[in-house]
């Protein structure tokens, strides 16, 4: 069994055994990860009748997205593999995405982009899938605003297809089944956030405040 979380978008959590998904909860909130994160896994496990010993991986999505709401997820599930003595498993949140659009027929170029704010996108190009059924990556993830990113593809001569699915814990599972059945899951559950954060470290030889007249 894969216990699968992912708030790079939203909140959502899914069960797959077998390559199906036996349960999932999406929450579409990107304010409350930490507040939902609890009792999203908690009614997965309670509709797919699994206790948490029973699972065997846990799969965290990567992202990209922005800092508090994708560490909440990394965070959630380092900490439930722990408890219930699972493997730890990280994927790219956008390879998930792509993974399911190609497997309804959308195949080459596909171009899979996700909200990153500051009106910018998050992005990643594909090329079908091998023979494991698993995306192949050929540019991304990378953070750009739209018109660069369109003037990028018009440079390169490329009329990508436009994935139209959104991000959900079941596609990050799915894409987990088929990279463990390959061999291929990494353990690596870093976080992509493509960019620095807002808040940084004061210079500790900058006056702080504004000068006292004598």
């Amino acid at each position: 069994m894969i216990l699968a979380i992912d708030t790079s978008a939203g909140t959502s959590v899914a069960l797959i055994e077998d390559g199906q998904v036996r349960a999932e909860v999406t929450l579409d909130d990107n304010m409350r990860h930490a507040e939902v994160i609890g009792q999203a896994i908690e009614k997965v496990l309670a509709d797919a009748f699994v206790q948490p010993q029973q699972i065997n991986v846990v799969v965290a999505g990567r992202g990209p997205a922005p800092f508090t709401g994708l560490r909440v997820g990394i965070a959630a599930a380092t900490m439930f593999a722990a408890g219930a003595h699972a493997k730890l498993f990280g994927a790219v949140s956008l390879d998930a995405i792509a993974r399911d659009e190609i497997s309804r027929g959308e195949t080459h170029p596909l171009l899979v982009t996700t909200d990153a704010r500051r009106k910018e996108v998050y992005w990643a190009l594909y090329e079908g899938a091998d023979k494991d059924g698993v995306p192949i990556r050929i540019d991304g993830p990378h953070v750009s605003k739209p018109a660069d990113l369109e003037e990028l593809l018009r440079e390169r001569g490329i009329e990508p297809v436009h994935a139209q699915a959104k991000m959900s814990a079941s596609s990050l599972g799915l894409l987990a089944h088929d990279l463990q059945k390959a061999g291929r899951l990494e353990s690596d559950t870093s976080a992509l956030y493509l960019r620095a954060p807002d808040a940084v470290e004061p210079n500790p030889n900058k006056p702080f405040g504004k000068p006292v007249s004598g």
